[in-house]
């Protein structure tokens, strides 16, 4: 049994990697999901505080996904307008069946958002979707980073204890 939760742990940890980059699937939460399985086994000794802390910075940077895309709409020099369109888009990114909508979802929204403001200036409005990308490509990146230390984590303690495991 404890060979089957180490397998599927990895596999999660695979899947949280590749979910940093593919937003169809659930990154970060599927790497925290991978270190619960290796908790489970009954090799490794449950560690709530490893667990409790990893769990609320993968809360954190999944809120902060959908929060970073609109910071970039607005330091790029969007309007709430843009802002919201960037949230809008987001969502609509998401549930759309478009490949890349969850990257299109937003630059459209803000770039509708800030065109509904503004009609006239379309630089502003193209500066502000810019942002949008790029706060999405850095909320990837910070999903990217923490999903690496979770596998970190994962193969330290499945190291620590090899001999159990396997």
């Amino acid at each position: 049994m404890d060979s089957l939760l180490l397998i599927l742990g990895f596999i999660c940890m695979i899947v949280g990697i590749f979910g940093s980059f593919i937003p169809v699937l659930p990154g970060l939460t599927a790497s925290w999901a991978g270190l619960l399985l290796l908790y489970l086994t009954k090799a490794v000794e449950m560690n709530y505080w490893v667990l409790g802390i990893t769990f609320v910075i993968m809360v954190v940077i999944t809120i902060l996904d959908y929060v970073i895309p609109a910071k970039g709409t607005k330091k790029f020099g969007g309007s709430s307008y843009g802002v919201w369109g960037t949230n809008i888009g987001l969502i609509i990114g998401i549930l759309a069946p478009i490949p890349f909508g969850v990257i299109i979802g937003p630059f459209a929204g803000a770039l509708i958002g800030e065109m509904m403001y503004d009609s006239k200036d379309h630089k502003r409005a193209l500066k502000a979707a810019t942002g949008s990308f790029l706060g999405f490509l850095a909320s990837s990146f910070i999903n990217f980073l923490a999903a690496v230390i979770y596998l970190g984590l994962f193969l330290s303690v499945a190291w620590k204890f090899r001999n159990i495991l396997f």
